[in-house]
């Protein structure tokens, strides 16, 4: 079976599977997602060897976000735990998403 139509045969079981749902025909897996309480802004820089400057560019931050985070005076909101527990798993993720917007 070729990509596409690998692709387009997934999409059709998928949107069965929506409508079996919808029907209460069948219980879906799900998953509760619960973002860090907190996250160390500065071990997450310092594993890339940026300084607050560069870190801040290369993701999107203000540097002074970035830097009441690393000294206590700010935690990031909720987002931004997310985010930067993306950005510390899987960077290139991250990057190849932002290298589309």
């Amino acid at each position: 079976m070729s990509r596409k139509n690998k692709k387009e045969h997934d999409l059709v079981i998928a949107v069965r599977e929506m409508v079996a749902h919808a029907r209460g025909e069948i219980d879906l897996p799900t998953r509760i997602f619960t973002p860090p309480e907190t996250v160390n802004v500065e071990k997450i820089r310092r594993d890339f060897g940026y300084s607050q400057q560069q870190f801040a560019e290369h993701f999107g931050f203000t540097v002074s976000a970035v830097r009441d985070w690393e000294q206590g005076r700010r935690q990031p909101e909720r987002a931004a735990r997310i985010l930067l527990t993306m950005i510390a798993v899987n960077p290139k993720a991250v990057e190849a998403v932002m290298a589309q917007i």
